[in-house]
Protein backbone atom coordinates (compact mmCIF):
# COMPACT_ATOMS: atom_id res chain seq x y z
CA UNK A 1 0.00 0.00 0.00
CA UNK A 2 1.39 3.38 -1.02
CA UNK A 3 1.80 6.04 1.60
CA UNK A 4 0.72 9.66 1.25
CA UNK A 5 3.45 12.22 1.50
CA UNK A 6 2.22 14.59 4.24
CA UNK A 7 3.87 17.61 2.62
CA UNK A 8 2.21 16.93 -0.75
CA UNK A 9 -1.16 16.31 0.93
CA UNK A 10 -1.07 19.60 2.83
CA UNK A 11 -0.03 21.45 -0.29
CA UNK A 12 -2.88 19.93 -2.27
CA UNK A 13 -5.51 20.73 0.37
CA UNK A 14 -4.18 24.27 0.70
CA UNK A 15 -4.53 24.73 -3.05
CA UNK A 16 -8.06 23.36 -2.98
CA UNK A 17 -8.98 25.70 -0.15
CA UNK A 18 -7.64 28.65 -2.11
CA UNK A 19 -9.65 27.60 -5.16
CA UNK A 20 -12.87 27.17 -3.18
CA UNK A 21 -12.31 30.47 -1.45
CA UNK A 22 -11.91 32.15 -4.79
CA UNK A 23 -15.10 30.57 -6.09
CA UNK A 24 -16.98 31.70 -3.00
CA UNK A 25 -15.73 35.23 -3.26
CA UNK A 26 -16.25 35.62 -7.01
CA UNK A 27 -19.23 33.45 -7.94
CA UNK A 28 -21.48 32.99 -4.92
CA UNK A 29 -23.93 35.85 -4.41
CA UNK A 30 -25.23 36.30 -0.87
CA UNK A 31 -28.93 35.55 -0.51
CA UNK A 32 -31.10 38.66 -0.51
CA UNK A 33 -32.38 39.32 3.03
CA UNK A 34 -36.13 39.03 3.41
CA UNK A 35 -37.88 41.07 6.08
CA UNK A 36 -40.01 39.17 8.55
CA UNK A 37 -43.69 40.16 8.53
CA UNK A 38 -44.85 42.54 11.25
CA UNK A 39 -46.45 41.01 14.33
CA UNK A 40 -49.94 42.30 15.14
CA UNK A 41 -52.52 41.93 17.86
CA UNK A 42 -55.74 40.71 16.29
CA UNK A 43 -58.43 43.18 17.27
CA UNK A 44 -59.66 42.61 20.82
CA UNK A 45 -58.94 38.85 20.79
CA UNK A 46 -55.57 39.09 22.53
CA UNK A 47 -54.10 36.90 19.78
CA UNK A 48 -50.67 37.95 18.54
CA UNK A 49 -49.65 36.74 15.11
CA UNK A 50 -47.90 37.72 11.90
CA UNK A 51 -49.65 40.20 9.62
CA UNK A 52 -49.16 37.76 6.72
CA UNK A 53 -50.78 34.35 6.96
CA UNK A 54 -50.13 31.19 4.95
CA UNK A 55 -53.35 30.10 3.29
CA UNK A 56 -53.97 26.47 2.37
CA UNK A 57 -57.19 26.53 0.36
CA UNK A 58 -56.42 27.54 -3.21
CA UNK A 59 -59.26 25.98 -5.23
CA UNK A 60 -60.29 24.05 -2.15
CA UNK A 61 -63.26 21.75 -1.69
CA UNK A 62 -64.19 18.20 -0.74
CA UNK A 63 -61.34 18.17 1.81
CA UNK A 64 -58.62 18.92 -0.72
CA UNK A 65 -57.01 21.95 -2.36
CA UNK A 66 -54.10 22.89 -4.60
CA UNK A 67 -52.05 22.86 -1.40
CA UNK A 68 -52.91 19.31 -0.37
CA UNK A 69 -52.34 18.25 -3.96
CA UNK A 70 -48.73 19.34 -3.51
CA UNK A 71 -48.34 16.33 -1.21
CA UNK A 72 -47.16 16.08 2.38
CA UNK A 73 -43.48 16.76 1.76
CA UNK A 74 -43.96 19.96 -0.23
CA UNK A 75 -46.83 21.44 1.77
CA UNK A 76 -45.30 20.70 5.16
CA UNK A 77 -41.99 22.06 3.86
CA UNK A 78 -43.78 25.24 2.75
CA UNK A 79 -45.34 25.64 6.20
CA UNK A 80 -41.99 25.19 7.90
CA UNK A 81 -40.34 27.62 5.51
CA UNK A 82 -43.01 30.19 6.31
CA UNK A 83 -42.42 29.79 10.03
CA UNK A 84 -38.67 30.21 9.54
CA UNK A 85 -39.43 33.45 7.66
CA UNK A 86 -41.54 34.74 10.56
CA UNK A 87 -45.02 33.66 9.43
CA UNK A 88 -46.91 32.56 12.54
CA UNK A 89 -50.48 32.66 11.18
CA UNK A 90 -51.74 29.55 9.39
CA UNK A 91 -55.13 29.50 7.67
CA UNK A 92 -56.65 26.00 7.55
CA UNK A 93 -60.16 24.61 7.00
CA UNK A 94 -62.03 21.35 7.36
CA UNK A 95 -63.18 21.79 3.76
CA UNK A 96 -59.55 21.93 2.56
CA UNK A 97 -58.43 18.82 4.46
CA UNK A 98 -55.32 20.63 5.70
CA UNK A 99 -55.49 19.88 9.43
CA UNK A 100 -53.35 16.76 9.27
CA UNK A 101 -50.74 18.53 7.15
CA UNK A 102 -50.29 21.19 9.78
CA UNK A 103 -50.14 18.51 12.47
CA UNK A 104 -47.06 17.18 10.70
CA UNK A 105 -45.57 20.68 10.53
CA UNK A 106 -46.09 21.03 14.29
CA UNK A 107 -43.54 18.28 14.84
CA UNK A 108 -40.90 20.98 14.38
CA UNK A 109 -42.90 24.20 14.85
CA UNK A 110 -43.69 25.19 18.46
CA UNK A 111 -47.47 25.19 18.93
CA UNK A 112 -47.38 28.13 21.33
CA UNK A 113 -45.61 30.29 18.73
CA UNK A 114 -48.29 30.05 16.04
CA UNK A 115 -51.92 31.03 15.47
CA UNK A 116 -54.13 28.38 13.91
CA UNK A 117 -57.30 29.48 12.14
CA UNK A 118 -59.77 26.93 10.82
CA UNK A 119 -63.30 26.97 9.46
CA UNK A 120 -66.45 24.96 10.14
CA UNK A 121 -68.14 23.72 6.96
CA UNK A 122 -71.67 23.54 8.37
CA UNK A 123 -73.09 22.32 5.05
CA UNK A 124 -71.92 18.82 5.90
CA UNK A 125 -75.06 18.81 8.09
CA UNK A 126 -77.32 19.76 5.18
CA UNK A 127 -77.41 22.31 2.41
CA UNK A 128 -79.90 24.58 4.17
CA UNK A 129 -79.25 25.30 7.86
CA UNK A 130 -82.96 26.08 8.35
CA UNK A 131 -83.63 22.36 7.80
CA UNK A 132 -81.19 21.24 10.52
CA UNK A 133 -82.40 20.81 14.09
CA UNK A 134 -80.89 23.26 16.57
CA UNK A 135 -79.80 20.51 18.94
CA UNK A 136 -78.04 18.72 16.10
CA UNK A 137 -76.25 21.94 15.12
CA UNK A 138 -74.89 22.23 18.66
CA UNK A 139 -73.83 18.60 18.95
CA UNK A 140 -72.23 18.44 15.51
CA UNK A 141 -70.26 21.64 16.19
CA UNK A 142 -69.00 20.41 19.55
CA UNK A 143 -67.86 17.16 17.95
CA UNK A 144 -66.28 19.03 15.04
CA UNK A 145 -64.19 21.24 17.33
CA UNK A 146 -62.97 18.15 19.20
CA UNK A 147 -62.11 16.51 15.88
CA UNK A 148 -60.25 19.60 14.65
CA UNK A 149 -58.10 19.59 17.79
CA UNK A 150 -57.42 15.88 17.39
CA UNK A 151 -56.47 16.26 13.71
CA UNK A 152 -54.06 19.11 14.44
CA UNK A 153 -52.82 17.48 17.69
CA UNK A 154 -53.55 20.49 19.87
CA UNK A 155 -55.69 21.20 22.91
CA UNK A 156 -57.31 24.28 21.34
CA UNK A 157 -57.89 26.12 18.09
CA UNK A 158 -57.09 29.81 18.07
CA UNK A 159 -59.78 30.96 15.63
CA UNK A 160 -62.80 29.08 14.26
CA UNK A 161 -64.98 30.65 11.60
CA UNK A 162 -68.33 29.72 10.11
CA UNK A 163 -67.21 28.98 6.58
CA UNK A 164 -68.60 30.65 3.46
CA UNK A 165 -71.73 32.38 4.74
CA UNK A 166 -74.04 33.51 1.95
CA UNK A 167 -77.41 34.27 3.52
CA UNK A 168 -78.15 37.75 4.75
CA UNK A 169 -80.20 36.10 7.53
CA UNK A 170 -77.40 33.87 8.78
CA UNK A 171 -77.61 35.24 12.35
CA UNK A 172 -81.11 33.74 12.67
CA UNK A 173 -80.24 30.57 10.78
CA UNK A 174 -76.95 29.68 12.47
CA UNK A 175 -77.94 30.00 16.12
CA UNK A 176 -77.05 26.44 17.13
CA UNK A 177 -73.62 26.62 15.54
CA UNK A 178 -72.92 30.01 17.08
CA UNK A 179 -74.02 28.88 20.53
CA UNK A 180 -71.77 25.81 20.43
CA UNK A 181 -68.76 27.82 19.26
CA UNK A 182 -69.38 30.42 21.97
CA UNK A 183 -69.51 27.62 24.55
CA UNK A 184 -66.23 26.19 23.24
CA UNK A 185 -64.73 29.66 23.54
CA UNK A 186 -65.82 29.89 27.19
CA UNK A 187 -64.20 26.52 27.87
CA UNK A 188 -60.90 27.57 26.26
CA UNK A 189 -61.17 25.22 23.27
CA UNK A 190 -61.31 28.29 20.98
CA UNK A 191 -59.85 31.75 21.51
CA UNK A 192 -61.92 33.67 18.95
CA UNK A 193 -64.91 33.04 16.68
CA UNK A 194 -66.10 34.61 13.49
CA UNK A 195 -67.17 34.31 9.89
CA UNK A 196 -65.99 34.13 6.32
CA UNK A 197 -68.47 35.60 3.83
CA UNK A 198 -69.26 35.03 0.18
CA UNK A 199 -72.04 37.56 -0.41
CA UNK A 200 -72.31 41.22 0.46
CA UNK A 201 -75.53 40.59 2.38
CA UNK A 202 -73.81 38.04 4.65
CA UNK A 203 -70.86 40.38 5.11
CA UNK A 204 -73.08 43.32 5.96
CA UNK A 205 -75.05 41.32 8.55
CA UNK A 206 -71.95 40.51 10.60
CA UNK A 207 -70.78 44.07 11.16
CA UNK A 208 -73.21 44.68 14.04
CA UNK A 209 -73.25 41.12 15.41
CA UNK A 210 -71.78 41.01 18.92
CA UNK A 211 -70.93 37.30 18.50
CA UNK A 212 -68.37 38.03 15.76
CA UNK A 213 -64.76 38.54 16.86
CA UNK A 214 -63.15 38.12 13.44
CA UNK A 215 -64.29 38.46 9.83
CA UNK A 216 -62.41 36.97 6.88
CA UNK A 217 -63.29 39.21 3.94
CA UNK A 218 -62.50 39.16 0.24
CA UNK A 219 -60.75 42.34 -0.85
CA UNK A 220 -58.57 43.54 -3.74
CA UNK A 221 -58.46 46.67 -5.93
CA UNK A 222 -60.26 45.13 -8.93
CA UNK A 223 -63.18 43.39 -7.26
CA UNK A 224 -62.10 39.99 -8.58
CA UNK A 225 -63.64 37.03 -6.71
CA UNK A 226 -65.16 39.50 -4.23
CA UNK A 227 -68.64 39.98 -2.79
CA UNK A 228 -69.02 43.25 -4.70
CA UNK A 229 -66.95 46.18 -5.93
CA UNK A 230 -64.31 47.53 -3.52
CA UNK A 231 -66.15 50.82 -3.10
CA UNK A 232 -69.13 48.90 -1.69
CA UNK A 233 -67.11 46.51 0.49
CA UNK A 234 -64.76 49.05 2.08
CA UNK A 235 -67.49 50.94 4.03
CA UNK A 236 -68.69 47.62 5.47
CA UNK A 237 -65.18 46.67 6.58
CA UNK A 238 -64.84 50.13 8.10
CA UNK A 239 -67.96 49.44 10.15
CA UNK A 240 -66.44 46.17 11.42
CA UNK A 241 -63.38 48.06 12.60
CA UNK A 242 -65.44 50.82 14.20
CA UNK A 243 -67.33 48.13 16.11
CA UNK A 244 -64.09 46.71 17.47
CA UNK A 245 -63.89 43.60 15.32
CA UNK A 246 -60.78 42.16 13.67
CA UNK A 247 -60.64 42.08 9.87
CA UNK A 248 -58.50 39.58 7.96
CA UNK A 249 -58.26 40.07 4.21
CA UNK A 250 -58.34 37.25 1.68
CA UNK A 251 -58.39 37.02 -2.12
CA UNK A 252 -55.73 39.74 -2.08
CA UNK A 253 -54.68 38.67 -5.60
CA UNK A 254 -58.23 37.75 -6.67
CA UNK A 255 -57.66 34.01 -6.20
CA UNK A 256 -54.77 34.13 -8.65
CA UNK A 257 -56.50 36.23 -11.31
CA UNK A 258 -54.36 39.28 -10.48
CA UNK A 259 -50.94 37.66 -10.23
CA UNK A 260 -49.61 40.07 -12.86
CA UNK A 261 -50.66 42.98 -10.61
CA UNK A 262 -49.25 41.85 -7.28
CA UNK A 263 -47.60 45.19 -6.50
CA UNK A 264 -50.82 47.10 -6.98
CA UNK A 265 -52.79 44.55 -4.95
CA UNK A 266 -50.40 44.55 -2.00
CA UNK A 267 -50.11 48.34 -2.00
CA UNK A 268 -53.91 48.57 -2.00
CA UNK A 269 -54.39 46.08 0.85
CA UNK A 270 -51.64 47.62 2.95
CA UNK A 271 -52.95 51.13 2.40
CA UNK A 272 -56.57 50.49 3.41
CA UNK A 273 -55.98 50.91 7.12
CA UNK A 274 -58.70 48.28 7.68
CA UNK A 275 -56.93 44.92 7.56
CA UNK A 276 -55.41 43.62 10.78
CA UNK A 277 -53.87 40.79 8.78
CA UNK A 278 -54.18 39.02 5.45
CA UNK A 279 -53.98 35.44 4.28
CA UNK A 280 -52.43 34.54 0.94
CA UNK A 281 -52.26 30.99 -0.37
CA UNK A 282 -48.65 30.84 -1.48
CA UNK A 283 -48.04 27.55 -3.30
CA UNK A 284 -44.24 27.64 -3.26
CA UNK A 285 -41.45 29.08 -1.15
CA UNK A 286 -40.67 31.49 -3.99
CA UNK A 287 -44.22 32.86 -3.89
CA UNK A 288 -44.12 33.14 -0.12
CA UNK A 289 -40.83 35.01 -0.18
CA UNK A 290 -42.15 37.36 -2.87
CA UNK A 291 -45.21 38.15 -0.73
CA UNK A 292 -42.99 38.94 2.24
CA UNK A 293 -40.91 41.28 0.08
CA UNK A 294 -44.02 43.06 -1.19
CA UNK A 295 -45.36 43.46 2.33
CA UNK A 296 -42.09 45.05 3.37
CA UNK A 297 -42.08 47.23 0.24
CA UNK A 298 -45.49 48.70 1.07
CA UNK A 299 -45.73 49.26 4.85
CA UNK A 300 -49.22 49.10 6.33
CA UNK A 301 -51.18 52.27 6.99
CA UNK A 302 -52.34 52.92 10.52
CA UNK A 303 -55.25 50.59 11.30
CA UNK A 304 -58.60 52.24 12.01
CA UNK A 305 -59.46 52.08 15.70
CA UNK A 306 -62.96 51.47 17.15
CA UNK A 307 -65.35 54.43 16.89
CA UNK A 308 -62.72 56.60 15.19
Amino acid sequence: MSTINRRNFLAATAGASTLLGGLKAENVVAAEPIARPPMIELGKTGIKMSRLGQGTGMRGGNRQSNHTRLGFEKLVGLMRHGYERGVTFFDLADLYGTHIYFREALRTIPRDKVTVLTKLWFRYDGRNPRDVLEDFKKRSTTMAVERFCHEVATDHMDIVLLHCLQSGNWIDEMGGYMEALADAKKKGKIRAVGISCHTIDALRAGADCDWVDVVLARINPKGNKMDDKPEKIIPILKKYKQNGKAVIGMKIYGEGTLLDQKDECMKFAQGLGLLDAMTIGSESIEQLDENLKLMAKYPAARILQPNS
